[in-house]
């Protein structure tokens, strides 16, 4: 079983880039974040066409995020839960499918964690950490069902020095300040797995490349897409990809599929 998942930063503007990866990678599910369209005008004919099945959770020009899949779901839940002070998920930044397979249950979350720039406003920053709060609550909930659970997508957390190029040009920077890197770190802690990590111990690695200052060309990146896995869903890991070369493609996005290969029935 492969997944994906993978900021497509619009869908409309991106279309032909992410047809070219689908009819090359082949994944089974995928998860993608900043789809930046409404569920009506989403492009889906484009895909359903091919085959694919989508499920989309959008919002007017920014955020966004859909499930695109060889098979249908059997359930989809959009939007993360709100907590005990009444801060609901407002943005569509949350969707989770399941998918039957002779293994049981397979639960499949493409999210968009705020990004949270700039540090120290409550409206953006606080915002921020309190979503992964509530998405450390959430996936508490979901780790008691003991299924396979993928947590994919744009994290917009760098955990760790060596997943930037440069972490001293991100000291600044809601992506990398110690209380994101710490909310992460609780997620691991809770039993999750991060995928890419487990298979692939060396530095180097990067989902991201801005489009400023020639960052692709000079492999100025950071790592903050990242596949969490319950242990269920760990015990089945078999390797994982970041299919870089899609970065150097005509009109690309910014952010580059990242993939895990679960052994499955």
């Amino acid at each position: 079983m492969k997944i994906a998942t993978f900021n497509i930063n619009g869908i409309k503007a991106r279309l032909d880039v992410l047809l070219a990866w689908l009819d090359e990678s082949q994944p089974d599910i995928v998860g993608l974040q900043e789809i930046k369209s409404q569920d009506e005008t989403f492009p889906r004919s484009a895909l359903e066409d091919r085959g694919w099945h989508v499920e989309t959770h959008g919002q007017k020009g920014f955020n966004g995020v859909a499930l695109i899949s060889k098979t249908p779901p059997s359930e989809v839940n959009r939007g993360l839960p709100g907590d005990d002070n009444g801060d609901a998920d407002e943005q569509a930044r949350f969707i989770e499918g399941v998918w039957e397979t002779a293994d049981g249950p397979l639960r499949v979350v493409s999210l968009y964690l705020p990004n949270g720039n700039p540090v120290g406003e409550d409206r953006k920053w606080g915002y921020k950490l309190r979503w992964m709060e509530r998405l450390q609550l959430w996936a508490r909930e979901r780790l008691d069902f003991e299924e396979m659970l993928v947590l994919a997508g744009d994290y917009n957390v760098i955990p760790q020095p060596r997943d930037a190029r440069h972490p001293e040009n991100w000291s600044d920077d809601a992506l990398f300040q110690p209380e994101s890197r710490e909310a992460f770190r609780k997620l691991l802690a809770l039993g999750f797995t991060d995928a890419i990590r487990a298979c692939q111990s060396e530095g180097d690695i990067y989902t991201f490349w801005d489009y400023q200052a020639g960052a692709w060309q000079k492999n100025n990146g950071i790592r903050i897409d990242h596949m969490l896995l319950s242990p269920e869903a760990a015990d089945r890991l078999v390797s994982t990809d970041v299919e870089k070369h899609v970065r150097a493609w005509e009109k690309p996005s910014d952010h580059v599929p990242a993939i895990v290969n679960l052994r499955l029935s």
